[in-house]
């Protein structure tokens, strides 16, 4: 109740605040995004199209993606809570701060739990984008906080010791050996997902904030 009182309270104070209209496209040369040839693990792995999509007009879109998860912070049933952002170009369009729906033992699974439906929703959002003709510029540049997560979705030979988190494993590095995303990791403190999964420092917050409202 206590954080629900936070929110009210921090809307009031910024009725006039608006989403970020960004429409330039952003140069993420400077982080490293591996690449690796998929062929043997994920053979004949490719996006799928829409068959009776409308012609493609218009600029192409840069689609970028942010996703964390806060381990365990439900203290009630030590759920952990998933949150992720989309960007068009530099413009917010969706976001997502939920509970999980499966309690996971370490911080690995629930950031695994976390990437995977963050996945699903951006290859709906591909979908639909090239449903409505528009053009979409490469691969979704993601980025996630956890190293380990990085390294075993970006790495072919990396394996994994958790079986119970297979599904959401396989989903994620099936996205990357098709090119539909490309992950790469980004420092907590600049994760702007980190505002939809847990309560943030004023500075932090204001950082985070001023990325997403203005």
């Amino acid at each position: 109740m206590q954080q629900l009182l936070w929110m009210f309270t921090y809307i009031k104070r910024h009725l006039e605040s608006k989403l970020v209209f960004d429409p330039f496209t952003h140069d993420w040369s400077h982080y490293q995004f591996l690449q690796h040839d998929w062929s043997e693990f994920y053979p004949g792995a490719m996006e799928p199209m829409p068959s009776n999509a409308q012609e493609a007009r218009g600029r192409a879109v840069q689609i970028n993606m942010f996703c964390d998860a806060a381990h365990a912070n439900d203290h009630v049933t030590r759920r952990s809570t998933t949150g992720f952002i989309i960007f068009l170009q530099g413009t917010p369009i969706l976001w997502y701060s939920k509970r999980q729906n499966t309690i996971e033992s370490s911080t690995f699974g629930s950031e695994f739990v976390a990437l995977k439906i963050a996945t699903e929703v951006m290859e709906g959002l591909r979908y639909r984008l090239r449903m409505m003709g528009i053009p979409i510029s490469g691969v979704t540049n993601t980025f996630c906080d956890n190293n380990s997560v990085v390294t075993n979705v970006t790495d072919p030979t990396s394996t994994l010791t958790k079986k119970h988190n297979a599904i959401a494993y396989h989903k994620v590095r099936e996205t990357v050996a098709a090119g539909i995303q490309r992950i790469a990791h980004e420092a907590g403190k600049y994760n702007l997902s980190d505002i939809l999964t847990k309560n943030l420092p004023v500075i932090k917050h204001k950082s985070c904030c001023a990325s997403i409202l203005h």
